[in-house]
């Protein structure tokens, strides 16, 4: 017989309700505070690797590295307190993002030396990861990653397309122009025709017959209408999961069409999986069964 599990204290689900859920205002307040101090630590790290700004203000920005990574330290913690099963937030892509982002500074005093100069500054770049706490706060990353998936087939199709015309045409290029022009062998060739085939057009190769370029003019020409391929996949998936899946209320809560009546959804989040998204009226989670309010 399972044992009756200990109530959680008021104190934690209050911690929960502020960092996971972001429908109250406590919870909104601190997801602004997140974002701020996200957007702060990388503007650092820019300003860091500008070696006039670093040599002038490196106490400055270092005193702010610590105030962020602080936050973000504590930050990690209590979301590991709050729930009552660590291991799902610890190794979700979110919990491991989180780490990543909370350890580099620390990890630069631990292995700071001359001998391990490059290792420190991986260390510390490593704090660029924070960007992608971010993600969870974009309302349509969900669906885009649905999309991409959807398209995935159709895009790996297109790109092999690219690959095998990339490879004749390079081949071509080579037979017509001369080692002079840049063409001195097929790779060469065909970096040649990748480049301005997707329009970057760097300059360091260029056709010197009339043959090659009128190939160039006809190669470019056709990567204007290569571009628009895949961007068109993704739009239609895209498309599809906007129209037929969710849309989204005057006051921002997130609703799913099903057979002509709305589901709204919120952003309580489960304390044993740490999952989101479940429907007003829902007192179990959907993904773990375990119970949402306590």
């Amino acid at each position: 017989m399972k044992a009756e599990e200990k109530p959680t204290p008021n104190w934690k689900k209050r911690l929960h309700e502020i960092i996971y859920e972001a429908d109250t205002p406590m919870g909104k307040w601190f997801d602004l505070a997140l974002i701020f101090l996200i957007l702060l630590s990388v503007l650092l790290i820019l300003l860091e690797s500008v070696k006039e700004i670093d040599i002038e203000y490196h106490q400055i920005l270092l005193t702010l590295e610590w105030v962020v990574t602080i936050f973000f330290t504590l930050e990690y913690i209590a979301r590991i307190i709050s729930i009552k099963n660590p291991k799902s937030y610890i190794f979700s892509f979110y919990g491991i993002i989180d780490f990543i982002s909370t350890i580099p500074l620390y990890l630069s005093y631990i292995f700071a030396g001359s001998q391990v100069l490059l290792a420190f500054r991986v260390f510390r770049m490593l704090r660029i990861f924070r960007i992608l706490k971010l993600v969870k706060f974009i309302g349509e990353a969900s669906q885009l990653t649905k999309s991409l998936k959807a398209s995935r087939a159709k895009i790996a199709v297109f790109i092999y397309v690219v690959l095998i015309l990339s490879v004749i045409m390079g081949t071509i290029m080579y037979l017509i122009e001369s080692d002079e022009a840049g063409f001195t062998s097929i790779p060469r060739s065909i970096y040649w025709t990748i480049v301005t085939l997707t329009t970057v057009g760097y300059g360091d190769i260029a056709p010197e017959t009339n043959l090659g370029q009128f190939i160039a003019t006809v190669i470019m020409i056709m990567g204007y209408g290569i571009i628009a391929v895949p961007t068109g996949i993704v739009t239609v998936e895209f498309s599809k999961q906007a129209q037929g899946k969710s849309k989204v209320g005057a006051e921002g809560e997130t609703a799913i069409i099903h057979e002509g009546f709305d589901v709204h959804l919120n952003t309580q989040s489960c304390r044993y999986c740490t999952k989101e998204g479940h429907r007003d009226d829902a007192s179990h989670c959907y993904n773990c069964g375990e119970i949402l309010n306590e």
